[in-house]
C-alpha cells in the first residue's frame, strides 16, 4: 500500500524523493514524511498527516539540501493517522519506513520495552527500527538489519538511511521493492514502485526475498545485494528502465479518473496493434500452446470483476471450464487443482497481496499460472509462468477505469489465441474491427456526456442504488456498484437483476434507485425484472438499446447503440458506469482522485 522512495547521489535528493512520493501518493496519502542528511550531516526528519501538500508545506522554509534520503507516504495499517505514526520512525542515528505488516510486532515490542526501550508511535514499523537499534549495538548496521529481519514474521519491505554510513539499506520479504541506477547522474534509488524511478534510474532491480540492498558511493556499481550471511549476491532481476513518465500534468481534466476514463478508446486501438503486429506477438502465441482442462481465475477488487467478463469469453468461446473466486479466499481454501488446470490472475499493479499468494498456492501444487498484468517486472509478471500485459499505462486515479476495460480486452485476446485462430487472417481482422467499433462507441458516449452527467445531478442525493444486469451484463452491474462506492461514499449493491425478487427488494422504495444495465440478450426478461422495481416505486435510470418498453418504464433513459459489439458490449456499457459514478461523486464534492481510506495497490493482507 505505502509508498517508499530511497535516493542517494549528488543531485539534491529531497527533491528527487518528493517528486518519487507525489507519483506515488496513490499508494496511500494518511500521511507523508522524509528523512535526510543536512550538510552538517545530522539525520532530519520531517513528516506530516494529510497529503504531500502538507509535507511540502512543512519544508518549504528548510534548508534540505542533502546527497541521501528517503520518504514515505503512508495507508495506515497499525496505529491511527497521526504525526507520531506517520512514517520515517527515527532513533538515534538510524530512521526507517516500511511497507507491509510486522505480525509479531507485538511480541518483539514486549522485549523491547523489558530493555528500557520507549516507543512514540503506535505502528509495528517502530518496533523493527529498535530491534535494529539494539542489535547494532553489538555488530555492524548490515549485520544487524540482516539478523532482525529473521526475526520478524509477515509481508514487509524495510528501508533504512543512517546517519553514521550515509548510505541506504533496503530488504524485503513479499512485498514490492525496486532498486535502480543512472549512471550520467551518478545516483542509485529504491522504491516499492518503478514508476518512481522512471526518469531517475536507467536501470532496475527485482531483488529476492531476504536479499539486503546497499546503496553507496563506496559501492562499484552504486548498489550492491547481500544474501542472509552477508555474502554478495546476485539474487535479484535486472532490466533497463524504459518506462516513461506519465506526466502529472492532468491537462484539461479536473482530475486523473476523468482523464483516465477518455484515454480508452486510444488503448482499445492499440492493443491488437501491439498483439498482432508488435512486440506482443510472442506472448499471445504463447498461450496457443497451453490447452487448459480449466481456468482458475483469481483476483480481488475491480480485477476480480474484470475476471468475471473474461470468464464468459473463455467459456462462450472455447468452452473451457472456468472457475473463480477471489484471491482472499481462494490462499486459504485449498483449492482443488486437478492436472492441466490453470490459474489466471488479473492485477493492475501486479503486486496484491491477497494474488500473488494464490499464485503461489498454484505454483506449489505444480499449476501452470498466467497473468493479466498492467505493470512489467511487478511481482506477479515475474511469478507466473506466462504474462499478457494489459497496456494501460499508469492509472493515477485510485479507483480503477481504464485497467477495468483492459483486463477484459485483454482477456478476449487470450480466448482469441486459445481457439486457435491466431492465424487466421480473417478472424483477426474481425476482432481488430471489433475493437475499433468499441473505441468508435466509447467516443460517441464521450462527445455525449452532458446526457450523463444530467442523469447523475437528478439522483447523487439518492438514499441508495441497485445496479442490475443478466447475463453478460452482470459484472459489469458488480463494478459499476464498487466505482460508485469508492468515490461517492454511498450505498451501491450489484445484482443479478433476477436476484432481486429474492430478498434485496424489501428495500426498495421512492428513494432507491435501479441503474439497470440492458443489452440485446435477456432483454425482455431483465425488463421484467425492472418492472418489479418499478412497481415499488423505485426510481429507474434505463441504459441500453433503443426500446419502447425500457423507455417507457424508465425514469430517466440513456440509449445505446450495441449493433455489431457482441461479447464486447458490456466493456461498452461500463463507461457509462464510470461517468455515472464520476459526475455523482463531484456533484456530492467528494476526493475523487483519492478517496479516503482506500489505496492503489493493497500490498498487505
Amino acid at each position: 500500500m505505502c509508498g517508499i522512495v530511497g535516493h542517494l547521489g549528488p543531485s539534491d535528493s529531497v527533491e528527487v524523493v518528493m517528486e518519487g512520493l507525489r507519483r506515488l501518493e496513490y499508494r496511500g496519502y494518511d500521511s507523508a514524511g522524509v528523512t535526510f542528511i543536512n550538510e552538517s550531516g545530522e539525520l532530519k526528519t520531517y513528516k506530516k498527516t494529510g497529503k504531500i501538500e502538507k509535507l511540502t508545506e512543512l519544508i518549504s522554509n528548510v534548508d534540505t539540501h542533502s546527497m541521501v534520503s528517503i520518504g514515505h507516504t503512508r495507508w495506515a495499517t497499525h496505529g491511527g493517522v497521526t504525526d507520531f505514526n506517520s512514517h520515517p520512525h527515527a532513533f538515534e542515528k538510524l530512521s526507517m519506513v516500511h511497507n507491509g505488516i510486522i505480525e509479531n510486532a507485538d511480541e518483539l515490542r514486549d522485549e523491547l520495552i523489558a530493555k528500557g526501550y520507549n516507543f512514540k508511535s503506535e505502528t509495528d514499523s517502530e518496533v523493527f527500527l529498535m530491534l535494529v537499534n539494539d542489535l547494532k549495538k553489538s555488530m555492524p548496521l548490515k549485520e544487524a538489519i540482516l539478523k532482525g529481519f529473521t526475526r520478524v514474521t509477515g509481508n514487509s519491505a524495510f528501508v533504512f538511511i543512517s546517519e553514521e554510513e550515509k548510505e541506504i539499506f533496503a530488504i524485503k520479504r513479499a512485498a514490492p521493492l525496486v532498486c535502480g541506477t543512472h549512471y550520467t547522474k551518478s545516483q542509485a534509488v529504491v522504491s516499492s514502485d518503478p514508476y518512481a524511478l522512471a526518469g531517475a534510474a536507467d536501470r532496475i532491480y527485482f531483488p529476492e526475498d531476504g536479499i539486503l540492498c546497499h546503496l553507496s558511493v563506496g559501492n562499484k556499481e552504486l548498489i550492491a545485494f547481500y544474501d542472509s550471511e552477508g555474502k554478495p549476491s546476485k539474487a535479484y532481476q535486472s532490466k533497463k528502465q524504459d518506462m516513461q513518465v506519465d506526466p502529472s500534468d492532468k491537462g484539461d481534466f479536473e482530475h486523473y479518473m476523468l482523464k483516465e476514463i477518455y484515454e480508452q478508446p486510444g488503448l482499445i486501438r492499440a492493443l491488437c496493434q501491439y498483439y498482432f503486429n508488435g512486440d506482443g506477438k510472442e506472448a499471445l502465441a504463447a498461450m496457443a500452446d497451453l490447452n487448459p482442462s480449466r481456468f482458475h481465475i483469481t483476483a480481488c477488487g475491480t480485477a476480480f470483476y474484470a475476471g468475471l467478463v473474461v470468464r464468459d469469453f473463455i467459456e462462450a468461446i472455447n468452452r473451457i471450464p472456468c472457475s473463480f473466486e477471489l484471491a482472499s479466499e481462494f490462499r486459504y481454501r485449498n483449492p482443488i487443482l486437478e492436472k492441466n488446470d490453470i490459474g489466471l490472475f488479473i492485477s493492475q499493479s501486479g503486486e496484491t497481496a491477497d494474488t500473488l499468494a494464490g499464485q503461489e498456492e498454484c505454483k506449489e501444487q505444480n499449476a501452470k499460472t498466467v497473468s493479466l498484468v498492467n505493470v512489467e517486472g511487478s511481482s506477479l509478471y515475474r511469478a507466473c509462468d506466462h504474462n499478457l500485459l494489459i497496456r494501460a499505462g499508469v492509472e493515477i486515479g485510485v479507483a480503477s477505469t481504464k485497467a477495468f476495460t483492459q483486463m477484459g480486452l485483454t482477456g478476449r485476446l487470450l480466448a482469441h489465441a486459445l481457439s486457435g485462430d491466431l492465424d487466421n487472417s480473417v478472424k483477426q481482422t474481425e476482432l481488430t474491427d471489433r475493437f475499433e467499433l468499441l473505441a468508435e462507441r466509447i467516443d460517441k458516449l464521450l462527445e455525449e456526456v452532458d446526457k450523463i452527467k444530467a442523469i447523475a445531478e437528478e439522483i447523487y442525493n439518492k438514499k441508495g442504488y441497485f445496479f442490475t444486469g443478466r447475463g453478460r451484463y452482470f459484472p459489469v452491474a458488480l463494478e459499476g456498484a464498487l466505482k460508485l462506492k469508492e468515490i461517492a461514499y454511498v450505498h451501491a449493491e450489484g445484482y443479478a437483476a433476477g436476484e432481486l425478487k429474492h430478498g434485496p427488494i424489501a428495500l426498495i422504495d421512492e428513494d432507491m434507485v435501479n441503474i439497470a444495465l440492458v443489452g440485446p440478450e435477456l432483454k425482455e426478461k431483465t425488463i421484467s425484472n425492472i418492472q418489479e422495481i418499478k412497481a415499488r416505486k423505485g426510481i429507474i435510470v434505463g441504459i441500453g438499446p433503443k426500446d419502447n418498453s425500457l423507455m417507457k418504464i424508465s425514469d430517466y433513459f440513456l440509449e445505446l447503440n450495441f449493433d455489431g459489439l457482441e461479447e464486447l458490449s458490456p466493456l461498452y456499457i461500463n463507461v457509462v458506469n464510470q461517468l455515472l459514478s464520476y459526475y455523482m461523486a463531484k456533484f456530492k464534492g467528494t476526493d475523487i482522485d483519492k478517496p479516503r481510506n482506500l489505496a492503489k495497490s493493497v500490498t498487505v493482507e
